[in-house]
């Protein structure tokens, strides 16, 4: 089984611009990626302000009994977050290495407008090799 179920990445405003299903078994069809997506943006501004920690970014991890989900904001205030296997551990690597394919092959894109939906064939390719990279070193272990 594959330890990331599925991506999403979020835009500032709270839009989905990415989602990727890797093989779960429940695959959600358009409007329940978009309402999951909306939901996390509004839980995770919402735990900003809530928290009694001065400071804090939100949820970086929610876990459940079937699933983990890792988050991971960017300076600009993009999210990214991964639905993977409970207690997988080294989702924050892959949460940046995500981040830096985002950087290098869709913002460096001139075709790409700011908060528009993710549509660029390179980081679709290297967004893949990373997630099976990532499956085949959890293997080995």
């Amino acid at each position: 089984m594959a330890a990331i179920y599925s991506l999403f990445i979020i835009n500032k405003s709270g839009g989905l611009i990415f989602y990727k299903d890797y093989g779960s078994s429940g695959r959600m069809d358009t409007n329940d990626s978009l309402r999951l997506a909306s939901l996390w943006h509004s839980m995770h501004a919402i735990s900003q302000q809530l928290s009694p920690v001065v400071g804090c970014s939100g949820i970086e991890l929610l876990e459940a009994d079937n699933f983990d989900l890792h988050c991971f904001q960017s300076l600009t205030g993009s999210k990214f977050f991964v639905v993977c296997e409970p207690g997988t551990q080294h989702m924050e690597g892959i949460l940046k290495i995500i981040y830096e394919l985002y950087t290098d092959y869709v913002l460096k894109n001139p075709f790409y407008e700011m908060e528009m939906p993710i549509r660029c064939e390179l980081f679709d390719i290297n967004l893949l090799q990373a997630i099976q990279k990532d499956r085949v070193a959890l293997l080995g272990r």
